[in-house]
């Protein structure tokens, strides 16, 4: 079949060799144990099989082993869950490659989405995409010879009609309509538009294109991952195993994500970051631990009151993308804010010249709030101080002075000058 044939010996595979890539000196780890812990923790599901993968895992083979991320915006801590369990395999000693989905981004994922995801275009993608490489960094060991970076745009633009038609061909429209969220939107009266078809076709021609053995996403790409595996029995006679994470969700069962927009980017200041992991309900704290964490569950059972293991938990994932040092930093700067009711040691500074403003547009120029009606139910729940005094006056006139300190909520400070 020319498709393959073409496609198999993809351009960029030599000059991954030459950098080491495919060095079959390098040997893999089959402890078991370690390899009991890379297939269950934080795992939802594995195909076709755990114990056919624990069985390839423990003979040595060395695995090629990939994860596409579409850079449809900012890398966030549910990216980070699955890079996490790149990292395990990768420090067992398997070929690792992310994949930089800069063609599939332009399409759009359909994956719970109840309508089509707005059209990205070439520039915004590569705009998203700038800084994925040193964030992804944080996790993975980029140093490291068994790690790639390859972007599926290189051969997908390639594809010519009778290619696509040769792809298309090995899936049915009834299998593609399976999908959850394209049954919800046939029950709504909602298009389903052709290009959300093609999506896990391009997504299984990338797996095809990079021979791959294993593919590593949360479970919520199940159905994408899936199609891989198809294609790539049907065009290769060969097996991909296919691993399903969990999925950081919310008490409510929603995933974190900025669909939901409750999500953790992974370059949110260390403060930023550990203050909003210690604003996560106490049922997240396990599951926490459980995905984004490099401490021992068994550790973890030790840790009896809820707040240590937040406060845990917090320090550990802002040292993983931020260092130990600013971990340290972030929790001594949220106790003093939270625990010892102190200010906090930076604050930033805004210039009012007016001598008297009405406190609702008080709290507009110093961005304390984004509009007078927010200012005014600040004020109406007795979110805002001023020098540390409570305001309840929402039509009240404030004096400003050089010094003065306005807060909103327990997070919020700016100083006048």
């Amino acid at each position: 079949m020319c498709l393959v044939t073409e496609r198999n010996n993809y351009k960029v595979l030599p000059s991954v060799s030459k950098a080491g890539f495919y060095d079959d000196n390098m040997k893999v780890d089959t402890n078991p144990k370690k390899i009991e812990e890379v297939l269950t923790r934080g795992v939802e599901s594995i195909y076709p099989s755990r114990r056919e993968l624990e069985k390839v895992l423990k003979s040595g083979k060395k695995l090629r082993i990939y994860n596409g991320i579409d850079p449809t915006g900012k890398l966030h801590l549910g990216h980070g869950v699955v890079l996490e369990k790149l990292r395990q395999f990768q420090d067992l000693g398997h070929e690792i490659i992310v994949l930089i989905g800069d063609f599939t981004a332009t399409i759009g994922d359909p994956t719970d989405k109840s309508s089509p995801r707005k059209p990205l275009t070439r520039e915004q993608v590569l705009e998203n995409a700038k800084n994925y490489k040193n964030q992804i960094g944080k996790i993975l060991d980029i140093k490291k010879f068994n790690i790639e970076f390859l972007h599926n745009e290189e051969w997908t633009n390639k594809l010519k009609p009778k290619d696509m038609l040769e792809l298309a061909s090995k899936f049915t429209v009834a299998r593609l309509l399976e999908r959850d969220m394209f049954q919800k939107r046939i029950k709504a009266g909602k298009d389903i538009h052709l290009h959300e078809f093609l999506y896990p076709i391009f997504q299984a021609y990338d797996a095809v294109t990079m021979n791959v053995d294993m593919q590593i996403g949360g479970n919520d790409q199940t159905f994408n991952m899936l199609a891989g595996r198809t294609l790539m029995k049907k065009l290769k006679n060969k097996e991909k195993f296919v691993l399903t994470t969990k999925l950081l969700v919310d008490p409510t069962g929603k995933k974190m994500g900025k669909t939901e927009a409750n999500m953790i980017n992974l370059d949110e200041s260390p403060k930023e970051m550990y203050g909003k992991i210690m604003r996560w309900p106490d049922s997240l704290i396990n599951v926490g631990f459980e995905l984004c964490a490099r401490v021992s569950m068994d550790e973890v059972k030790k840790i009896t009151n809820p707040r240590s293991a937040k406060a845990r938990l917090a320090k550990e994932i802002v040292k993983t993308h931020h260092g130990e040092k600013k971990a340290i930093s972030a929790e001594q700067e949220f106790n003093k804010i939270f625990k010892e009711k102190k200010l906090p040691s930076k604050i930033p500074e805004i210039k009012i010249t007016e001598k008297s403003l009405n406190i609702l547009e008080l709290l507009v120029e110093t961005k304390i709030a984004p509009s007078k009606s927010e200012a005014k139910r600040l004020i109406l729940q007795k979110g805002v101080k001023i020098d540390n005094k409570v305001q309840d006056d929402w039509q009240k006139d404030i004096k400003t002075k050089k010094g003065m300190i306005i807060q909103a909520g327990k997070r919020r400070f700016v100083k006048i000058f």
